[in-house]
């Protein structure tokens, strides 16, 4: 027999995975599934177990999950943010989701940080094409409206007085920030520490080393503390959670370097003779966690660019259609907003113009280029009863139409849809990355171990100092990006580019599956 049962408390795929662990485990119970985001659990089982059986296998797991008859419980959904992150105004959906999509299809209602991997969430691009805000003519921009519409000076339509952006093209600039303040701190640590390189030392003329390293220390406090923060807060997040990734390795291995090299600085004395260079002092690392860190949050950098361009595909499909749209009120035309037109309203478009939403044809007739959704150049003939689309291209005549689907459901929104869809689905091969994560973390922390105690027993002296160095380089070294990076930014990628092209691709399932193919018919178009 199989039941269906609310869980509730769960927050990440970690969790899922402790429920339906502890569930598999009751007694009786043949198969457990748990689903995240639908937050139920489909037991099979055999003969009828007590609700208050499995209440108490998952209160063994920590307390925090609970179950529920199936329809009995309202749990709203986990709204996950690791720092406070104001709402995205740009042409987001105001819903996130992880790039690396590790919990599947599940939104949060806020930006932050995934749970299980420690990337920012990214915003879904949303279906509307009206910006909000203040609007201007280019020709007078004295001239200022609170929405689109003609100038009344000149005639002309007014454009968005600021542009809008995305929650990626506010995040790629903050981190752009961030990196530049780290590089301007970084950069000194790094020539201090590898001054001793250059025969004589120029710079050990001006003040003796021991106040150099406290000119290190002093430089790094902007790079940790405030550039690369995050980092030690996601990192943190993910042993919390018991949900290793790559900040668990960066964290530890720059943090580590850190507070030895602090230490070292504060209380000399605790440390042994092999510990201290020829000037007394104790060796310090502030150059490599800086430089490491700083180096990881290059590669962060790039990957908000590369979301910030894959997104910008969308925002090229949205311009496609208009913002605004001339209606026919008691026989008026009335410029309006997009967002104003509803299922029945008359609009009139005059030649050149865009179709701003799908309708049918109800007086004169035109050509239409509708080369954006057929790919033909040749314009097709219209007249009345015909239907037309939006997004695609009046020509040479004026006519009326009656709209009859608005929104998110005409044909350009459904295209951005299945563009935004495919650009979150998931490769099959992305699971075998995900299976091989959970187990490198743990498998790198032990090397890393293994390193520590093989330098200090058979190392050359200092043994210690060759030891540590070594075990965080295999921290740092064997940090997984590639491996979690890999997949999901090259469907993101490819399925923007795509859509950039032309090319719509459904999933990520097609498109990994392309590389079977040998020959490909189209037609003419």
């Amino acid at each position: 027999m199989t039941h269906t049962y609310t869980i509730s408390g769960m927050s990440c795929n970690g969790c899922r995975t402790h429920v339906e662990g502890a569930l598999n485990k009751v007694p009786g119970v043949i198969q457990a599934t748990v689903k995240l985001q639908e937050e139920e659990a489909v037991i099979e089982m055999d003969s009828p177990i007590d609700l208050e059986v499995f209440r108490e296998a998952l209160h063994k797991e920590g307390g925090r999950y609970n179950i529920h008859p199936s329809g009995g419980h309202t749990h709203s959904e986990h709204k996950h943010a690791s720092h406070s992150h104001p709402q995205s105004k740009g042409k987001g959906t105001g819903k996130f989701y992880c790039p690396m999509h590790c919990e599947g299809d599940k939104t949060y209602d806020e930006p932050g940080d995934c749970p299980v991997c420690g990337m920012d969430l990214v915003e879904e691009q949303s279906l509307a094409a009206v910006s909000t805000g203040e609007w201007t003519c280019p020709m007078h921009p004295e001239v200022v409206k609170d929405e689109p519409g003609d100038c009344p000076i000149c005639g002309m339509e007014l454009v968005p007085k600021e542009p809008d952006l995305s929650a990626e093209e506010k995040t790629y600039a903050k981190l752009l920030r961030k990196f530049r303040i780290a590089t301007a701190f970084t950069l000194p640590i790094f020539l201090i520490a590898m001054s001793e390189m250059v025969p004589g030392n120029p710079i050990y003329r001006l003040m003796p080393l021991k106040y150099w390293n406290w000119v290190q220390f002093a430089l790094s406090l902007p790079v940790v503390f405030y550039a690369t923060w995050m980092f030690f807060q996601r990192a943190y997040s993910s042993v919390r959670r018991m949900s290793p990734n790559m900040f668990t390795l960066i964290g530890l291995g720059a943090g580590v370097a850190w507070l030895f090299s602090v230490s070292g600085l504060l209380f000399p004395g605790a440390f042994p003779e092999q510990f201290k260079t020829e000037a007394g002092t104790v060796h310090v690392y502030f150059e490599a966690a800086t430089v490491i860190l700083t180096l990881v949050l290059l590669g962060q950098l790039l990957e908000a660019r590369a979301h910030s361009k894959t997104n910008s595909a969308v925002k090229e499909l949205l311009k496609l259609a208009p913002n605004t749209a001339i209606k026919m009120e008691a026989g008026q035309e009335v410029r309006v907003g997009i967002d104003k037109i509803v299922p029945g309203d008359i609009l009139k478009v005059k030649p050149g113009e865009k179709i701003p939403v799908d309708g049918v044809l109800t007086e004169g007739d035109t050509s239409v280029d509708e080369s954006m959704i057929s790919g033909e150049p040749i314009p097709v003939r219209k007249t009345a009863g015909d239907p037309v689309s939006s997004g695609t291209i009046n020509g040479n005549q004026s006519f009326l139409m009656k709209a009859e689907k608005v929104g998110s459901d005409t044909l350009l929104s459904q295209i951005i849809q299945m563009v935004n869809d495919a650009s979150r689905s998931r490769a099959p091969i992305q699971k075998l990355a995900d299976k091989v994560s959970g187990y490198f973390v743990p498998i790198v922390v032990l090397i890393a171990l293994l390193t520590f105690g093989a330098w200090a027993i058979w190392g050359p002296q200092p043994a210690y100092v060759y030891a540590l160095v070594n075990a965080i380089a295999v921290l740092i070294i064997a940090c997984p990006c590639a491996l979690g990076l890999a997949t999901p930014m090259s469907v993101m990628v490819g399925v923007g580019k795509g859509a950039q092209n032309g090319v719509l691709v459904k999933n990520a399932e097609a498109l990994e599956k392309m590389h079977e193919i040998e020959y490909l018919i189209v037609d003419k178009t």
